[in-house]
């Protein structure tokens, strides 16, 4: 059973990570807790190396913890079968990371059809929803063309469009803007924020970026294995 309020969508409850190195374990998290709203863009905000990418894969379902539980829409997906957890993440979860990885041998279009074909949407929906996403993310007079035929902000913006064309509930994005410079990088965020804001997406957002995590609802990093509150 569920105790947790209808608008918690993640929680990670007592999390531990360990990782072997030779004959010694590496404790990346430790009694971690950490739990993310509907409509809520929270920045991780911590250096290279105190578990960022170990505390985004747990939660997108990409890892399972040693111990502890991570909840997703409130369920236990600890001990469920691997069908079950890669079905709740193609559901619930969308994914954004520093490098867009769409598919260069097709169109921004045909990137976005793509996955809701293979979650069963029919190729006509697919289309209509795609041009929305693209049109919402004032990219749609670039949805002919190949990745290579778009700048770095352009293939970011598909690729958040992407990460939500099978209308998830929870995004995570790892590091984004990473690759782009000061400018792109705020259109792609107020992009990403414009989205999460009118979806009412749980989103987290992994960033060394003060500046736009300043703009997120809350920040937090990582302390000795923990999430920890952060004020910038």
């Amino acid at each position: 059973m569920n105790d947790e309020p209808d608008n918690v969508i993640l929680k990670l409850s007592h999390v531990r990570r360990v990782y072997s190195e030779g004959e010694r374990d590496l404790v990346v998290l430790e009694s971690c807790d950490f739990s993310l709203k509907r409509g809520e863009l929270v920045a991780l905000v911590a250096p290279s190396g105190t578990g960022k990418s170990t505390l985004l894969h747990l939660a997108g379902l990409l890892e399972k913890p040693d111990s502890g539980e991570v909840h997703v829409s409130g369920l236990a997906t600890r001990g469920m079968p691997d069908i079950k957890r890669t079905a709740l993440r193609r559901d619930e979860i969308g994914f954004v990371y520093q490098f867009h990885h769409l598919l260069p041998e097709f169109t921004a279009t045909e990137n976005l059809v793509l996955p809701q074909m293979i979650r069963g949407i029919s190729k006509s929906e697919a289309k209509k929803r795609a041009g929305e996403l693209l049109e919402f993310m004032r990219i749609s007079e670039r949805g002919e063309h190949r990745p290579a035929e778009l700048s770095g902000g352009e293939q970011q913006r598909v690729a958040i469009a992407r990460a939500v064309a099978n209308a998830p509930n929870i995004l995570l994005a790892d590091e984004p803007t990473g690759n782009l410079d000061p400018d792109t990088s705020l259109h792609v965020f107020h992009a990403l924020e414009t989205l999460v804001r009118s979806a009412g997406l749980a989103a987290l957002l992994a960033t060394h970026n003060h500046d736009l995590a300043r703009r997120a609802d809350r920040c937090v990093t990582l302390d000795h294995g923990r999430v920890v509150a952060l004020d910038l």
